[in-house]
């Protein structure tokens, strides 16, 4: 079985990836699309790398690498009624929502912007750049994820 990779986005004013560096690690909580969540449930697994990218940013774009700590396990903000990722419906027997752990890898020299990611043919097909492409967690290809990382000019490789 190969490696998989990931993507998360997060908004800078929500959770920029500074905060993740300061905490070390997080819980990727308040994923409440049923796809997103199958693939913090079903196929991420501990180790494999994550780009962290910056949505709802000017520019939006890749600004570092986190990486899959632990996970899955139920997101707890679906059971907190201040949470706005409150679920009256999830049954605390069996969770409707999870979490997976992220930890900090590393912060980009420079944000790659998502119009370089676009311009960029051999980035061509990845899912982030696809039309309607919404989901908070997503895979990305390995080739995608190498390309990346050349862009970004990563102190990490994908092999690591």
């Amino acid at each position: 079985m190969s490696k998989r990779y990931w993507l998360v986005k997060s908004e800078p004013d929500v959770y920029p990836l500074s905060q993740l560096e300061r905490d070390g690690r997080t819980g990727w909580t308040g994923v409440r699309n049923f796809q997103a969540r199958n693939f913090m449930r079903d196929e991420m697994k501990q180790g494999e790398l994550v780009l962290y990218y910056h949505s709802n940013a000017k520019p939006p774009g890749v600004a570092g690498l986190a990486r899959v700590v632990d996970g899955p396990a139920p997101d707890p903000t679906q059971f907190d009624r201040k949470s706005p990722y409150y679920d009256a419906t999830s049954d605390r027997a069996a969770p409707r929502w999870v979490m997976a752990q992220l930890g900090f890898v590393e912060t980009f020299p420079a944000l790659v912007p998502l119009e370089v990611l676009k311009a960029d043919p051999a980035l061509d097909g990845m899912p982030l750049l696809q039309k309607g492409q919404r989901l908070s967690v997503q895979p990305v290809p390995a080739a995608h994820f190498a390309r990346v990382l050349k862009l970004a000019k990563a102190k990490t490789s994908a092999s690591r």
